[in-house]
């Protein structure tokens, strides 16, 4: 919505341009009348200069301009070639040789070419193809008041002919370059938010099953030890009650992210995203669901990516539910080589992989493998020959980071 100032203002700006279209109508009439006789060479230049009172309208309405425009090509055209025949008559000339307004004539049909072509780039290809219509049947008439002979003539209206189609050409296939661009952006910033949903729909997922999966089991323990053994139960609540409260944290930054809370906001304070040194209490929570995970850092620890960071600790987390849901092992290995231009994780375990449950390896294995493969690294997962599951990533560094 426009501010109040700003309609009275767009109201002047286009009176402005209405009146000085017009007075370009006018002045070139008067450019004519006083040097109809001679209209050649330099002194078509004032004429030329003219059309610059004619732009404010062609920006605001070009249908309109054109009909200005046609006006006073036409009228210029006539009245150029009516006094340069009197001309001829008085100097004794009879009958009067072909006149020299074809000069002003070709000269509006260039500018008249021009906001064709313009009216080709901005409006509708009916629209666009009325208008060049319309001024080339104008541009034509012209053309019989100063060509003599049928040759003559023809050969004008062939130029005149040409010079339209390359106009209308050149303005509509702007149009359609602009249109395809702007198709290529709507294109695109769907695909952005697309990309967006899945990233958050992997890590919603990543975050759950891990917690789910981790209460889960704490909550069989506690019911099977809940008559025997009271103290093994509650470490099992005070386990669930843990992992449920680190959870529920992690979903409140998320959706305060996607609120893009501003700061001073009452909403939920963001906290930065889990990383590589996080991985002490992921394997600390799948201790408490009965799973040993031994982690090996190999080479120097230095500091990644955010993006890297993130992906790695994801991968990790979701390798340990599968192995801690499914795979029925006392323990798995955790290992990370930071090398000079790739980061390599690997988790393997003893147990039977998540091949034994139908499903098991569905939106977990496909999310790591799209973490991956969004950093234009590596992901495997498998069996391994002597026994147990394998999963390995690679994800390359960036340069700065070496």
């Amino acid at each position: 919505m426009k501010a109040p100032l700003d309609v009275p203002r767009s109201l002047l700006a286009e009176a402005l341009a209405w009146c000085s279209g017009i007075a370009y109508v006018v002045l070139v009439h008067v450019v004519v009348l006083n040097t109809g006789r001679d209209l050649t060479g330099m002194r078509l230049l004032p004429a030329a200069l003219l059309v610059v009172l004619l732009l404010p309208l062609v920006l605001y309405r070009p249908l309109p301009a054109l009909a200005l425009l046609l006006t006073a090509s036409f009228a210029a055209t006539v009245r150029a070639d009516s006094l340069m025949a009197a001309g001829q008559r008085v100097m004794g000339i009879v009958p009067p040789v072909q006149t020299q307004a074809w000069q002003i004539a070709s000269l509006q049909a260039v500018l008249t070419d021009l906001v064709v072509g313009w009216i080709a780039a901005t409006r509708s290809r009916r629209t666009a193809g009325v208008a060049a219509l319309v001024a080339l049947g104008v541009q034509v008439g012209g053309a019989a008041h100063y060509r003599e002979g049928a040759s003559s003539f023809l050969a004008a209206v062939v130029f005149l002919v040409l010079m339209m189609v390359t106009a209308w050409t050149v303005g509509h296939s702007v149009r359609e370059r602009r249109r395809h661009t702007t198709d290529l952006r709507a294109r695109a910033a769907e695909q952005a938010v697309v990309a967006e949903r899945l990233r958050i729909a992997r890590e919603l997922h990543d975050m759950v099953a891990h917690s789910i999966g981790v209460i889960a089991i704490q909550a069989g323990v506690g019911r099977r030890v809940i008559d025997t053994q009271p103290s093994e139960a509650r470490n099992a609540l005070a386990a669930i009650e843990d992992t449920s409260r680190d959870t529920l944290a992690g979903l409140r930054r998320m959706l305060g992210a996607l609120r893009q809370a501003v700061p001073g906001d009452d909403g939920a304070p963001l906290g930065p995203a889990p990383g590589l040194a996080d991985l002490d209490g992921l394997a600390e929570q799948a201790r408490s669901a009965g799973v040993r995970v031994d982690i090996e850092w190999r080479r120097e620890r230095r500091p990644l990516p955010k993006e890297i960071e993130l992906s790695g600790y994801r991968i990790i987390q979701e390798a340990i539910t599968n192995v801690v849901r499914h795979s029925d092992a006392p323990a798995c290995r955790v290992t990370v080589d930071c090398q000079e231009d790739d980061l390599f994780i690997e988790i393997s375990d003893e147990g039977r992989g998540p091949s034994g449950l139908p499903g098991a390896a569905g939106y977990g294995l496909t999310g790591m493998r799209e973490r991956a493969a969004l950093l234009r690294g590596e992901f495997t997962a498998g069996p391994r020959p002597e026994g147990g599951f394998r999963v390995a990533a690679r994800l390359p560094l960036p340069v700065a980071v070496t």
